[in-house]
C-alpha cells in the first residue's frame, strides 16, 4: 500500500447481523494489531432491508467478545441508485431518516401504499456503497447476484465485487448464514473471516 493511500471495503450479508458485523469487527481488529487502521476505510451492510436498524445478533456478539473483539455496529443496507425499502415498523422508518440525514444523504420519497396501510415505502436515492468503496466483500453467491444486479444500475461503480471466501486459503468460498443454527454455527463464521481477513490483508498491502 503506497504512502498515504486510504484503501475501503464494506462486508456484506443479507441482514447485516450475522457475518458482515463479524468479518467488519476482525477486520477492524486485523488492521488495528498491524497499525494501519488509518490506512482503511471499515464499514459493513445488508442486502436486505429485513434488519435495518438492528445490532448484531447476541450469538455473534457473545462469539467475539470471547475472541476480545468489540462489536459497534447497526445493520444498514447496500444501497444503489434507486431503492425502495418497506418495514411495517413507522418507528423503523423514522429510524433510517435519522440516519440518513447523519450521513448527509437524501430521503427522496416518502409514501404510504394504499393497498396496503400497514406497509410503508421508502425510496432512497444513493449511489455511494458502489462508488467509493474499492472493495465489497460478500458472503455468499445469492449476496453476489443482488449486488452485481445492483452495480449494473450504477453507471460509475468503482467498487471490485467478491466473495470474502475467494481469500480463504482452506478454499472454503461460501460463509453460510449462523442465523438459524446454533453458536458452534457462529464459531465457524468467526474462524472463516479471521482466515479470509488475513488473506486479504496481505494481498491488498
Amino acid at each position: 500500500m503506497a504512502a498515504g493511500e486510504v484503501k475501503s471495503v464494506l462486508f456484506v450479508c443479507l441482514g447485516n447481523i450475522c457475518r458482515s458485523p463479524i468479518a467488519e469487527a476482525v477486520f477492524r481488529k486485523l488492521v488495528t494489531d498491524e497499525k494501519v487502521e488509518n490506512k482503511w476505510r471499515i464499514d459493513s451492510a445488508a442486502t436486505s432491508a429485513y434488519e435495518i436498524g438492528s445490532p448484531p445478533d447476541y450469538r455473534g456478539q457473545s462469539c467475539m467478545k470471547k475472541h476480545g473483539i468489540t462489536m459497534n455496529h447497526i445493520a444498514r443496507q447496500v444501497q444503489k441508485e434507486v431503492e425502495y425499502l418497506f418495514t411495517r415498523d413507522k418507528k423503523l422508518l423514522l429510524l433510517h431518516e435519522e440516519h440518513l440525514k447523519k450521513e448527509k444523504k437524501k430521503s427522496a420519497k416518502l409514501e404510504l401504499r394504499h393497498s396496503n396501510p400497514r406497509l410503508i415505502a421508502w425510496l432512497v436515492v444513493t449511489k455511494d456503497d458502489f462508488q467509493t468503496f474499492d472493495y465489497i466483500l460478500c458472503m455468499d453467491e445469492s449476496n453476489l447476484r443482488d449486488l452485481k444486479r445492483k452495480s449494473n444500475q450504477v453507471k460509475d461503480c468503482k467498487a471490485k465485487i467478491e466473495l470474502l471466501g475467494t481469500y480463504d486459503p482452506q478454499k472454503q468460498l461460501i460463509i453460510e448464514d449462523p442465523y438459524y443454527g446454533s453458536e458452534k454455527d457462529f464459531e465457524t463464521v468467526y474462524e472463516q473471516c479471521v482466515r479470509c481477513c488475513k488473506a486479504f490483508l496481505e494481498k491488498s498491502h
